[in-house]
């Protein structure tokens, strides 16, 4: 394991951040791959810092996205702030097709928990590592959730979005023939972190390449594909009896929204 890694693991105790790996505690700690698995700290571009190009770009796109303060997109923002099994599901719900709670798709669950432990644990390391100031604290501009609530925490890259993109490789894997669908909602899953003002642009791309990187290594684990052939056969039986979810269309709009599009 390289220095940078060490350096990683000795603070990813300090700041957890807001990862989803926080979130399980109805799970156990279980996860598909070693630490040490993937040297995420030699894959990740490094957090663009000033003179950086990416710097600039990002504060750019900060001020710029400012302006969906009290828009739908706004309040799409507010709403991915929050996570948690059975939020996360209603937020993929649309999607994924089929409205489910925790409690009836205890092996999706599983599933779902054992990755995002492995790709939250590398997304601590490089955010730990790098360190980098949120954006509101470079530049003035309203947040979507509340600063104290990310004050202990870095920016890059995005634990959220690593979460969210995580959910959506998952569910892809379990569902692939909605899986155009269920990567769209989790490219807007990140993509409200920009929107909200709590991560830079730079962020939420670093977060979801942090993601697939590791979820490459976690595919390959036998382990995964018994897991995943169980969250299958569930699903489909889920389908049969479980509602399809209401008023997915506003949403949908909401998706499909370019926030890097120049204000009209």
């Amino acid at each position: 394991m390289n220095s940078k890694i060490l350096a990683g693991l000795a603070a990813l105790t300090l700041f957890a951040g807001l990862g989803f790996a926080e979130d399980g505690a109805s799970h156990p700690s279980a996860s598909y791959l070693k630490p040490g698995t993937v040297d995420i700290l030699s894959v990740l571009p490094p957090a663009p810092v000033v003179g950086d190009p990416r710097y600039d770009a990002d504060r750019a796109v900060f001020r710029a996205t400012r302006r969906y303060q009290g828009s739908p997109r706004w309040d799409l923002a507010t709403n991915d702030v929050q996570y948690g099994d059975a939020v996360m599901l209603k937020d993929f719900g649309c999607a994924l097709g089929v409205a489910l709670t925790p409690d009836k798709a205890p092996h999706l669950m599983s599933l779902l928990a054992k990755a995002g432990h492995d790709t939250q644990r590398e997304t601590n390391i490089a955010k730990n590592f790098y360190r980098r100031l949120r954006p509101f604290l470079i530049d003035e501009g309203k947040t979507c959730q509340k600063p104290e609530e990310l004050k202990n925490s870095f920016d890059y890259p995005s634990g959220h979005t690593t979460g969210g993109w995580t959910w959506a490789l998952v569910l892809a894997d379990v569902a692939p023939e909605r899986a155009s669908q269920i990567l769209a909602r989790g490219r807007a899953y990140g993509e409200s972190r920009i929107v909200c003002g709590a991560h830079n642009n730079s962020a939420v791309e670093a977060g979801r390449l942090s993601a697939t990187v590791t979820m490459s290594f976690v595919h390959n684990t036998p382990a995964y594909s018994e897991d995943l052939q169980a969250a299958r056969s569930e699903l489909a039986a889920l389908r049969k009896t479980s509602p399809a979810p209401a008023l997915c269309e506003a949403e949908t709009d909401l998706v499909k929204l370019d926030i890097f599009a120049p204000a009209p």
